[in-house]
């Protein structure tokens, strides 16, 4: 792995953490509020209470 390959890994592995506690720190503001979840499930948007969405997310990417 070249070292633009690996800075560039390093930059999407950053990202995704931010995505990660961006959405745990979102469920727990809208549990808070009694706010439902706004979600897309089988292509219609839904609502969803924030008490039924899982508290972390784990972002997966493919190895290339």
């Amino acid at each position: 792995m070249s070292e633009n390959e690996a800075q560039m890994k390093e930059e999407r592995d950053k990202i995704v953490r931010g995505l990660e506690e961006t959405y745990r720190r979102l469920v727990e503001y809208k549990k808070q509020i009694n706010s439902p979840m706004v979600v897309i499930r089988d292509g219609k948007i839904t609502e969803v209470d924030a008490k039924d969405m899982p508290p972390t997310v784990s972002y997966r990417r493919k190895a290339n």
